[in-house]
């Protein structure tokens, strides 16, 4: 336990302690707290002046207890919790600042249900910090969100509704084995049974699903975050082919996963994959890449990145007008 816990953390943990082992000995709970037994009984003094009835015993099946029909808060937290807590929504929802907001609606009932010294502190913190939004993170509806876990859990089979961001829809039959947070995005990882493969879909794109009456078994060693990160770059409706002089060892801390898989080429290797955006796969990426590379596939990437060349070389030229280019738009998985 750390060492620089305030008084009322110490009391909170103690309180804790109650509720998961009633009959704790003074000397049990002085170990679970990191303190003398005086201390420890000190803290069972800063419950009761709080209000909470807590008994004690004597003898060899003695120690302390709540007493009977005590009626607490369902969750206690400390002042490192709570702020963590607080962080953690400000971090991955910026719009949680706001108390209209969906999830900042529930962070002020949290607030609200804390100690008043600790949820004054929590309440400062979300007042007064500042969270930049991420303009690349989506947000799907919870109830999508809710369904899709309690399928992954059942391990039921769906039939998943999908609009692309091509605006393309279709339906699947998919086993939905995780579903995975990767930088501010919700995916469904999962085997299709009309590809016989494995995909991923953006949560916030599935507009419908169903439960279908089929069971399934996911693979023993699924390693959810490792398979997703595999796949991203696969199944899309572009392939991309590119070739590097340098060896794998060199190239490979360059590569996003989504990129595609990168094997050895004889001296050198080569990136193998799929996008469903060329534009944003030359400029975001492989743009990003300081070695040496060839293009050879596919001719959507191909045309793309000569494209971001010509940008270049415009950018540079003694006279623009002879380097004509395009404008583009930026997406990402």
């Amino acid at each position: 336990m750390p060492a620089d816990l305030s008084p009322t953390a110490r009391a909170l943990r103690a309180l804790e302690t109650l509720q998961a082992r009633p009959g704790v000995t003074a000397g049990e709970l002085a170990a679970r707290l990191g303190v003398t037994e005086r201390a420890a009984r000190r803290y069972i003094g800063i419950l009761r002046e709080a209000g909470i009835p807590v008994e004690s015993a004597r003898g060899p099946y003695g120690g302390y207890r709540l007493g009977r029909g005590t009626r607490l808060p369902p969750v206690a937290f400390t002042e490192p919790e709570a702020l963590g807590l607080v962080m953690a929504v400000l971090d991955g929802q910026p719009a949680a600042a706001d108390a209209d907001d969906l999830v900042g609606a529930a962070l002020s009932k949290v607030i609200r249900a804390l100690p008043e010294s600790v949820g004054r502190q929590a309440a400062a913190l979300r007042e007064h910090a500042s969270a930049a939004p991420d303009p690349r993170s989506a947000r799907p509806d919870p109830a999508t969100t809710s369904a899709l876990v309690a399928a992954v859990a059942d391990r039921r089979r769906l039939v998943v509704a999908y609009r692309s961001e091509s605006g393309n829809e279709w339906e699947a039959d998919v086993d939905p084995w995780a579903v995975v947070v990767r930088h501010g995005r919700w995916y469904l990882l999962c085997h299709s049974h009309h590809a016989g493969a494995i995909r991923t879909y953006r949560v916030d794109r599935i507009r419908g699903l169903r439960r279908t009456a089929y069971t399934f078994e996911p693979p023993g060693d699924l390693d959810p975050v490792a398979a997703l990160e595999e796949n991203l770059g696969t199944g899309w409706k572009f392939p991309t082919r590119v070739v590097f002089d340098a060896p794998p060892a060199e190239v490979a801390p360059w590569i996003r996963p989504p990129m595609g898989r990168l094997e050895p080429l004889g001296e050198g290797c080569v990136l193998t994959g799929s996008t469903s955006n060329p534009t944003m796969y030359a400029q975001e990426w492989l743009a990003c890449v300081p070695l040496a590379f060839r293009v050879e596939g596919g001719p959507e990437l191909r045309a793309a990145t000569a494209a971001l060349a010509s940008r270049f070389a415009a950018a540079v030229a003694d006279d623009p007008a002879r380097h004509p280019t395009e404008p583009t738009e930026l997406y990402d998985l």
